[in-house]
């Protein structure tokens, strides 16, 4: 435990923890899709073919991240953000952290409206690596199609199965006290390595909620992973959640993104 305490886990440029995701995009108008991403000066083509890379520069020069104290931009030199791949009807853009994709999602959506290509879902991972730590070759190696859809609807299938017992409860009391016993239960729950989150955006949403909802979820995530780092591993989602919210919502701390 004490070599553990103190052995830093890895971060990225700007300070965050470097936990992969992958955000995975429906593709209805991939011509718009190209002649749009090479308009643009903070996107590179790749080598490989239907591969960009995404520059912290230019068009989204002013993306704001929290621990950027230690890192000096450089505009020859621009940090990369993200690779973007179009691969069988579908684009997928690769990131190194959390703060990266809830900074994507919205940027994008801007960018590009629905008749272009609709957001699914965010491919992630439950755990942050040590410096010495073999990393990943590459983010097929830890997204299985087959896993992440197979936890997604086990988790989806619990709640449905839940709401409707509180739905048929004959009391309020009763339907609270279903409610909280589910949630004790989901928080005690051993997170998977790797898990989806999955967006349904419909018409009559608010996009600003749907994107920091999305922000909420992942910050808590991330909070457990480096809690259960330094080895408290009674540290629960529930208390990740409270606590990102205070962040969001209270007088002082707030980290809203932009």
């Amino acid at each position: 435990m004490f070599d553990r305490l103190q052995k830093p886990f890895l971060t990225v440029e700007t300070g965050e923890a470097y936990q992969p995701i992958r955000l995975a995009y429906t593709l209805h108008q991939p011509e718009k899709l190209i002649q749009t991403l090479e308009s643009l000066r903070c996107m590179k083509k790749n080598p490989t073919p239907n591969s960009w890379s995404w520059y912290w520069a230019d068009e989204c020069g002013d993306l704001r991240f929290e621990s950027v104290n230690s890192y000096h931009r450089n505009p020859e030199f621009p940090l990369r953000l993200a690779t973007i791949t179009l691969r069988d009807g579908k684009i997928f853009v690769n990131l190194t952290s959390f703060k990266r994709a809830c900074l994507a999602v919205p940027f994008f959506h801007r960018l590009l409206d629905k008749e272009v290509l609709t957001i699914k879902a965010a491919d992630f991972i439950n755990k942050v690596f040590s410096l010495d730590e073999r990393l990943p070759h590459g983010f097929a190696e830890l997204f299985k199609e087959e896993e992440l859809d197979r936890i997604l609807h086990q988790r989806l299938e619990e709640f449905h199965q839940v709401q409707e017992r509180v739905e048929a409860a004959p009391s309020v009391d009763d339907a609270l006290s279903l409610l909280s016993k589910y949630t004790q239960s989901e928080t005690k729950k051993r997170l998977p390595y790797a898990e989806r989150y999955s967006f349904e955006i419909r018409e009559e949403d608010d996009l600003d909620v749907v994107f920091l909802a999305f922000y909420i979820y992942l910050r808590g995530r991330e909070l457990v992973a480096i809690k259960r780092w330094f080895c408290q591993v009674g540290y629960a989602s529930s208390e990740s959640t409270e606590y990102t919210l205070a962040q969001v919502f209270g007088e002082m701390g707030i980290d809203l993104i932009d």
